[in-house]
């Protein structure tokens, strides 16, 4: 009766630790395919990869926003503007969440940054989706740089250009042009 109990209670375990690896498995692939689309601008992708809102946050800079996929297509719209490049570097299961770093570069982070910034971020699950992205570390971020940038940028269009004032603030597909027209401007009379 013991060997019974003993040999029934491996199988439990064993089946248990397996659904367990397949969990963990599908949510690095699902990580994946939620930088892939990100890379490939594509806002029809995302929807089956996040629940019905998303929640956002930056740790270091005790920032946090909470999206409808709406606004997060919007989003995505608006990033897809400056032709960006999402880089995995690392990524791993960790504590039911999904650990990445990740590299990321596009025209507006070339003019502010340089460099691509790098960061790292714990994507966390809901059902099999995407419920919130934690950016819980930059470790390649030059803030002062970023910053002294963007406000010469400011300041010059609000001197030379003010109809395009307003594009800093606004994260919509025509925002996003506005902004590359003001970097373009910025750099052509530099």
């Amino acid at each position: 009766m013991n060997k019974t109990i003993a040999i029934l209670s491996l199988l439990i375990f064993g089946v248990l630790s397996c659904k367990n690896s397949e969990t963990e498995f599908d949510q690095v692939e699902i990580a994946k395919k939620y930088y892939e689309v990100l890379d490939q601008s594509d806002a029809s992708g995302i929807k089956a990869l996040l629940t019905d809102s998303l929640l956002t946050q930056e740790t270091e800079y005790d920032y946090e926003q909470t999206f409808s996929q709406q606004e997060y297509i919007e989003w995505l719209k608006w990033d897809s503007v400056f032709k960006p490049t999402y880089q995995i570097l690392e990524i791993r299961s960790e504590n039911g969440a999904v650990e990445a770093k990740i590299s990321k570069t596009d025209k507006r982070i070339n003019f502010l940054h340089r460099e691509p910034i790098v960061t790292k971020q714990i994507l966390r699950f809901e059902e099999g989706k995407i419920v919130s992205i934690e950016t819980n570390k930059y470790l390649i971020f030059n803030d002062s740089l970023f910053v002294a940038n963007r406000e010469k940028l400011l300041s010059w269009i609000a001197e030379n250009h003010p109809e395009l004032d307003s594009f800093i603030h606004d994260q919509t597909e025509a925002g996003g042009k506005r902004y590359l027209e003001a970097i373009a401007l910025y750099e052509s009379n530099r």
